[in-house]
């Protein structure tokens, strides 16, 4: 089984952040998003990866093949961002006749992998959310059959989202689906969606079936990323005994996660705080965020904050949304 990751999209609610790098290199837990992502896949040997890179694609690129040389790894460029149905499309050439794993780049979820790759029919993973309007949706039908899907409905019959998550065994069928979709005119949004692909594969008799998604986070903005960070962070808590470091008159409320090189003096950290390599605070009190690396704090109080990398915060504050290489002074 292959996988595809699309990562082209430009994060755009993530800003500032995505101004400096890809939305799935934005860290988390002392990992990325993307790193999450390929680490479950890898622990499922999974091997052959197909990146649909775009925006800041060379940084991603980049990323993938010194962190994971040993990878089977294939990029393809999204130039123009037509929506997932074309990302999806663009990997045809690579793909053929293959099964396929599709799992968007800013999504983490939990599901039994073994279930989904051992069942003979195409898969749609699903949870079930109080805002269905703002997502692509599944009808289920008996024995979680899909019968229909369609993209964020204005009156949605069905509160089963699709959290980005699809096993395709027909994989000649999708991109049939695909190549006609492109030719008739974009959805609204000027985008063309992957849920429109699959509604013309059930048209024409193919089967999905839903599966269930233990936890789903959409890591797209900056409060599921702030909630993605602080379960990570409990996950791997009660995975492995965790050492923090003593630093100088400062004290770690577990979970965190602390890069080397870090200077923290006459702080409190925690709890659900990472904080990235090299970075120094002093004088703080920090909790519920991220911090980048490289940063430098001094006498400030941050709550549900995300700080870039090679920030300068100086003063009191609550809750900040800060990019990369910014110098702030609330004092």
């Amino acid at each position: 089984m292959k996988v595809i990751i699309p990562v082209a999209g430009a994060g755009t609610k993530l800003r500032p952040h995505t101004y400096t790098q890809p939305k799935a290199l934005i860290p988390m837990a002392g990992k990325t998003i993307l790193s999450v992502i390929i680490d479950d896949l890898l622990n499922n040997d999974i091997q052959e990866f197909i990146f649909v890179i775009g925006y800041l694609g060379d940084k991603i690129q980049d990323y993938v093949e010194r962190n994971y040389p040993e990878l089977k790894s294939i990029f393809v460029t999204q130039t123009d961002r037509r929506g997932t149905g074309h990302a999806i499309l663009l990997t045809k050439e690579f793909v053929k006749n293959d099964e396929i794993l599709i799992v968007f780049g800013d999504t983490i979820c939990d599901f039994n992998f073994d279930e989904v790759a051992k069942n003979n029919v195409s898969q749609i993973g699903l949870r079930r959310v109080e805002n269905p309007g703002d997502f692509g949706v599944a009808e289920l039908g008996n024995n979680n059959r899909v019968i229909k899907v369609i993209e964020k409905p204005k009156i949605p019959k069905s509160n089963m989202a699709m959290v980005g998550v699809y096993k395709i065994i027909e994989t000649e069928a999708m991109f049939s689906a695909l190549e006609t979709y492109l030719h008739k005119k974009a959805e609204a949004d000027g985008e063309y969606h992957l849920t429109h692909a699959i509604q013309t594969m059930l048209e024409n008799g193919v089967q999905f079936e839903g599966f269930k998604v233990n936890n789903w986070f959409d890591c797209g903005k900056k409060e599921t990323l702030l909630e993605t960070n602080a379960t990570l962070l409990h996950v791997m808590e009660s995975r492995e005994e965790n050492k923090y470091e003593t630093y100088q008159n400062t004290v770690i409320i577990p979970p965190v996660n602390i890069g080397a090189g870090c200077v923290i003096e006459n702080s409190i950290i925690g709890p659900s705080v990472s904080i990235g390599e090299n970075t120094t605070i002093k004088s703080s009190i920090i909790r519920d965020s991220i911090i980048g690396s490289f940063a430098e704090l001094n006498e400030v109080v941050l709550k549900l904050s995300i700080i870039g990398s090679d920030a300068y915060v100086h003063g009191l504050s609550q809750s900040l949304n800060i990019g990369d290489n910014t110098e702030i002074d609330l004092g």
